[in-house]
């Protein structure tokens, strides 16, 4: 295979593949069962304060 070869399927089919896993990741990230778990991810670090544990001292 050569240089030429190699450039014209990474330019075709490799920006198609990216494009597609983009969409899926996005889908994936954005599915209806996600919301709870997406949530408790983004206030995890929060967790301490809600909590009142104070581990460094």
């Amino acid at each position: 295979m050569t240089y030429d070869d190699m450039r014209h399927f990474a330019d075709s089919y490799g920006l198609v593949a990216m494009v597609i896993l983009y969409m899926v990741l996005c889908g994936w990230a954005f599915r209806p069962n996600a919301r709870k778990r997406n949530k408790d991810a983004a206030n995890m670090i929060f967790a301490d304060d809600v909590t009142g544990d104070d581990r460094d001292g």
